[in-house]
């Protein structure tokens, strides 16, 4: 990527170019840069749809699930005629359609402890937008060690949270040091979630991957912010890192081998 905006660029990026925030380095910045995206479904949606937009030049998406009907009404970068294809390739073609500065990079699985490095070395920075315990803390592990960023969010029926995780900082076992246990916490198939909240939730994952991006701003580090969108309140309540956390701690992890990601997802300090 040249160094310079051509001319479609410095119209399609006009409103961020004449920010003093951002201006045309912080565009230049966006446009070489890579991000992951973890999960193409409510969260992952808005989040690739306005990375995409904003500009950031590689947007990697894994996700191994198919597009159902049940998806279209919160996962708004997939439509009717996408229903039983891949969601990475439906997203792919969005974004196609969106802006054409943009290289998607689509990886048809599911992000595990066995690949999740290897994946995670691609990127500068990973947006976690799954939708189960196991895959967050298996993103928080892996991208600990790999001195990533991680932008993490998480939604329930009417309520959603997001929070950043930077090296340095705390992570996410710092906030939540094991998972519950399965089963205790049902799924949004089972207990339902208002169409529109992945969206705002969403929005604030990608607001804060661009802050990262152009070093712009305060981060929701060692900040956990919650909405409640029947009450519409944020909320945003401080953690600390914790000195004896396996993975971010004094004696942190170095490898995520042998970790057991079922149940707890515990770590167990040596």
């Amino acid at each position: 990527m040249s160094l310079s905006l051509d001319a479609d660029q410095l119209d399609r990026y006009s409103r961020h170019v004449i920010m003093d925030e951002v201006g045309p380095e912080g565009q230049k910045r966006l446009l070489e840069a890579n991000a992951l995206v973890v999960g193409a479904g409510g969260l992952g949606a808005p989040v690739i749809q306005y990375l995409a937009a904003a500009g950031v030049g590689t947007l990697g998406v894994v996700d191994d699930d198919v597009v159902e009907r049940s998806n279209l009404q919160r996962q708004v970068i997939h439509g009717d005629a996408d229903v039983g294809e891949p969601k990475v390739e439906s997203a792919a073609r969005y974004v196609d359609r969106l802006n054409p500065d943009i290289d998607v990079t689509t990886h048809e699985t599911r992000l595990d402890e066995e690949n999740a490095r290897d994946l995670l070395a691609e990127y500068d920075l990973v947006v976690d937008c799954a939708d189960n315990f196991r895959t967050r803390y298996v993103v928080n592990d892996a991208a600990r060690i790999e001195g990533l960023p991680v932008v993490h969010g998480a939604i329930y029926k009417f309520e959603g949270q997001a929070t950043t995780l930077v090296p340095g900082g705390p992570c996410y076992r710092c906030l939540f040091p094991e998972a519950p246990e399965p089963g205790t916490v049902p799924d949004c198939a089972a207990t339902g979630v208002l169409g529109v909240l992945p969206g705002t939730v969403g929005c604030i994952q990608a607001t804060e991957a661009i802050k990262l991006l152009i070093d712009a701003g305060e981060p929701l580090e060692g900040r956990v912010l919650f909405y409640d969108a029947m009450d519409m309140t944020f909320e945003s309540v401080p953690y600390r890192r914790n000195p004896d956390c396996p993975v971010c701690g004094e004696d942190g992890i170095e490898t995520i081998e042998g970790i057991d990601y079922s149940g707890g997802c515990r770590v167990d300090a040596d």
